[in-house]
């Protein structure tokens, strides 16, 4: 197993530390799930530049990859439900979407072929991880750091931090819709019949 391919499995151990960190409240748990989850964004830009200009793609890469960024980030979102960040039916909406590309990426599997991550799919992600940046930080300021902050800028943060979290979950939600529908139209001929049998 190659580098690239260790920092990708290296997600799934991040993602349990981060619904730790975000769900049993330890003391500036916040803050360092927001690091964590910082560290996970880097390792991803790194085994991406690490498999394309010097070790090489793999296909277990390009299946693995984009599997552990779903398990981190829905991870997270789920635990965002639960401290009541986003709304419960566009984490719905995400999972969806990724169940689905994920069930047609195991049919493509079986054809022997591999689905990479697309135009619209990476965008999907960045988009995803910047608002989970987002309401990471947001969640570290209003937990571990307004104690050390004037009144007045935390005043300000309450009021508008819920809109901010709105506002960026609906952006989220559009894109996934709209990267779900590009990835189903561009493959579509793996759902007619005769696409699970594999080419001989």
């Amino acid at each position: 197993m190659k580098l690239p391919d260790v920092l990708t499995l290296s997600r799934l151990g991040l993602a349990a530390l981060l619904i730790g960190l975000l769900t049993m409240h330890p003391p500036w748990g916040y803050t360092a799930a927001f690091v964590v989850f910082l560290i996970a964004g880097f390792t991803d830009i790194l085994d991406g530049v690490l498999a394309r200009h010097v070790y090489g793609e793999s296909d277990f890469g390009k299946l693995m990859d984009p599997l552990t960024d779903k398990v981190l980030v829905c991870s997270v979102f789920i635990a965002l439900v639960e401290l009541r960040v986003v709304m419960a039916w566009i984490v719905v909406l995400i999972i969806t979407r990724e169940f689905l590309v994920t069930g047609l990426r195991l049919i493509a599997a079986a054809r022997g072929q591999v689905i990479a991550a697309g135009y619209w799919g990476k965008h999907k992600t960045l988009s995803q991880m910047i608002t989970l940046i987002i309401l990471l930080a947001g969640l570290s300021f209003k937990n571990d750091w307004a104690a050390h902050w004037p009144p007045g800028s935390i005043r300000w943060f309450a009021v508008s931090f819920p809109y901010v979290a709105f506002g960026l979950s609906w952006l989220v939600a559009v894109i996934t819709i709209i990267s779900g529908w590009v990835y189903f139209s561009q493959h579509r001929h793996l759902l007619v019949p005769g696409a699970l049998r594999k080419k001989s």
